[in-house]
């Protein structure tokens, strides 16, 4: 009895469409699993829950993406924001639907003084990951900048839910707080 080449073919297919269809699934219930547990970490847990987070996050599933990501990092590091912000859009451009791309372009742009760009890219990025603290504390950072604090302080709150301890948003709270944002009576 010979091998059908044909059937082998049809086989090795399903195969590699299941593998590279639960993937992301796995990726997602990963991140999850770590989101909720950030949750509830003790302070020495969270450093490591939050790294295992943001590496879940800066995976595109294409190398020659996640090497554009890398080179808008690199910019960013060195403070150019053209350049940074270029490569982010090679990003998005070639992968829509990876919200890390977006949020890193959000973040050049913002860094840029460009908050219209900024705020569209941070929208894009939580419609793609709702639970993106990172994204949601530069919603927050620019709707301060914008002096709209009311709902700054809602994001930073939001934030909190997802990471209780991020201290960034909650030194932005204290700091509205002092301003009398956000107070209960």
């Amino acid at each position: 009895m010979g091998i059908n080449i044909q059937n082998l073919k049809l086989t090795v297919g399903a195969i590699a469409l299941i593998v590279v269809n639960s993937l992301p699934l796995s990726a997602e219930q990963d991140v999850n699993d770590l989101l909720e547990q950030l949750k509830s970490a003790e302070p020495s847990e969270v450093a490591p829950i939050e790294r295992a987070i943001k590496l879940v996050w800066s995976k595109s599933g294409s190398t020659a993406m996640d090497l554009l990501l890398r080179r808008g990092r690199d910019a960013m590091e060195v403070e150019d924001w053209p350049a940074a912000i270029d490569h982010f859009t090679a990003l998005t451009d070639h992968a829509p639907d990876f919200a890390e791309g977006w949020h890193a372009r959000a973040t050049a742009y913002f860094r840029a003084g460009l908050h219209g760009p900024a705020l569209a890219d941070l929208e894009h990025t939580l419609a793609l990951n709702p639970d993106h603290y990172e994204a949601i504390f530069g919603l927050g950072a620019m709707m301060m900048d914008l002096d709209r604090l009311t709902l700054a302080d809602k994001a930073f709150r939001h934030v909190l839910r997802l990471h209780p301890t991020h201290e960034s948003a909650t030194k932005a709270l204290e700091q509205l707080e002092r301003q009398g944002i956000g107070r209960t009576l």
